[in-house]
């Protein structure tokens, strides 16, 4: 049901955590995987073999800082050529815009340059990567979009300003490129669908600051602070895992979700039904 066979994948800030995680999901699914992110040769090389060994036909990796919108022109450029000419499964066929950057202080105290970061990676690099792709997709009939967000796309938290700001944005220019392009494609071919999927608490580098200041408050337990900083937001008081958000992602680029489109998908413990 989620064979991907042939399709080239993008997934931007894959060599870890949630987009590794993605990426590993879409090679055990059949694609060819287009790696990104800002990491050291071994990275690279581990998430690679990583990612062959979970059944990627080819995996090439593929520079280019989000901040700037001259790399991503040249990044999507280059992945599009590597994905070949093929009329059907050619170019570049799905987009993971997963790619982002955290800081936490209070509004007062957040460095202007820290907002122009965080907006620039989390959500302009959103705007450039689906401006240039979504065209080439929907002359084949078939592409797909998922865009991770987080639960911050859809409720806010304190000291939080531009990463919730980023987030709200990344779901209101998600919903926009799925209705221009809800209409393209046919069912059998897949369509052009563009998602989010809104994590909650996940096992990731991202929270390591907020999980190493939570356990420093509960005497050095680690398990303590994860404890009091799920039991504040989601109800189910367990972290996810990245390969639960791979999981989802990974139908989202199935042929069978060609009406799946303009969502937001939490997974989140509950923490958005509150």
């Amino acid at each position: 049901m989620t064979d991907l066979s042939g399709r080239t994948a993008l997934v931007t800030g894959s060599v870890s955590g949630i987009g590794l995680a993605v990426a590993r999901a879409l090679a055990e699914a059949g694609a060819r995987i287009a790696l990104h992110g800002l990491a050291g040769d071994m990275e690279i090389r581990e998430a690679r073999e990583a990612l062959l060994a979970a059944g990627a036909p080819q995996v090439e990796f593929f520079g280019g800082d989000l901040r700037h919108p001259a790399q991503i022109e040249g990044l999507i450029d280059a992945v599009e050529a590597w994905g070949g000419d093929d009329a059907d499964r050619g170019g570049l066929g799905i987009l993971v815009n997963n790619a982002g950057v955290q800081h936490t202080a209070s509004l007062a105290e957040m460095p202007a340059e820290t907002w122009d970061a965080i907006l620039a990676v989390n959500l302009s690099a959103a705007f450039h990567t689906m401006r240039r792709a979504l065209p080439a997709m929907a002359r084949r009939g078939y592409g797909r979009v998922v865009n991770i967000a987080s639960v911050h796309g859809l409720v806010a938290s304190v000291d939080k300003a531009p990463y919730v700001a980023a987030k709200h944005g990344l779901v209101g220019l998600s919903k926009v490129a799925a209705l221009e392009y809800a209409a393209v494609g046919e069912p059998a071919k897949g369509g052009v669908t563009v998602n989010c999927i809104a994590p909650g608490w996940t096992e990731t580098g991202l929270i390591q600051p907020q999980v190493d200041a939570a356990a420093k408050a509960a005497g050095g337990d680690r398990d303590a602070g994860i404890a009091a900083l799920l039991s504040a937001k989601q109800p189910s008081r367990r972290m996810s895992d990245p390969s639960e958000i791979g999981a989802l992602a990974c139908w989202l680029c199935a042929p069978l979700a060609h009406n799946v489109t303009g969502t937001t998908i939490p997974i989140d413990g509950g923490w958005t039904a509150q």
